[in-house]
């Protein structure tokens, strides 16, 4: 099978992409015994603006602070390995709404579903949790069946 015909501009900065990823997990769960899921960084974020008892969970208000700042160091991150690379940032032609619709819908099925990807992927998995192998497994059907769509209906 030609990789390259999958993947144009290589592999390795995706196979050190996730390594990172895996990597920064791993310290934070070892140092902190916290879990690096982003939903619990929506949840946690929306617990500033919204006064849902959901949201106002002690779990959620407590650990805001931390959840923020583990955020930012994803965006600082993101943006130093665009400076030292001199990549140039990926750009989309989709408007700044769809963006941010598609964000919030993906946030609350994330939240809806007790995890997204990088809690189940990354953290469960890692933690053998048999509910985390079933939303993973979840995830990527929808995934694909939802890529064979969009391409059978004319979409890149």
């Amino acid at each position: 099978m030609d990789l390259s015909a999958i993947f144009p501009a290589g592999i390795w900065h995706y196979l050190l992409g996730g390594l990172a990823i895996g990597a920064g997990v791993s310290v934070l769960f070892i140092f902190t015994g916290r879990i690096g899921g982003m939903s619990g960084v929506f949840s946690a974020t929306w617990s500033y603006v919204s006064r849902l008892p959901f949201f106002q969970q002690a779990n959620l208000t407590s650990s805001r602070g931390w959840r923020l700042h583990y955020a930012l160091g994803l965006i600082i991150g993101a943006a130093l390995w665009l400076f030292l690379t001199q990549s140039d940032p990926v750009t989309t032609e989709i408007p700044w709404w769809q963006l941010a619709l598609g964000g919030f819908i993906g946030g609350y099925g994330a939240r809806l579903g007790n995890g997204c990807t990088s809690g189940h992927g990354i953290c469960g998995l890692a933690s053998l949790s048999a509910t985390s192998l079933w939303a993973v497994l979840v995830f990527l059907g929808c995934a694909i069946v939802t890529a064979q769509v969009v391409e059978a209906l004319g979409g890149a």
